[in-house]
């Protein structure tokens, strides 16, 4: 999420045709051979990556989620609350 954005740039139409930011760096990664793509999300974004991404990218190349999340850290790492 970019805060300063204000939403999901990263599904926000930016192109002259509605391309996603997204569209730009699968298309590369298509053309230069990748034939799986791995987005790391939070939680709460996956209906929405499932429901715009998905089916975009169907058949061109595969797709996995990761999710990120502040609370799953190693034990020797901790979150730095912002004051």
């Amino acid at each position: 999420m970019g805060s300063r954005y204000g939403g999901l740039k990263q599904i926000a139409p930016v192109g002259p045709s509605g391309e996603l930011v997204l569209d730009y760096a699968v298309f590369d990664a298509v053309r230069v051979g990748f034939k799986r793509v791995v987005f790391v999300i939070r939680r709460d974004f996956e209906e929405i990556f499932r429901a715009k991404i998905s089916a975009r990218y169907a058949g061109c190349i595969a797709i996995d989620y990761v999710y990120q999340s502040l609370d799953a850290l190693p034990e020797e790492f901790a979150v730095a609350r912002r004051p």
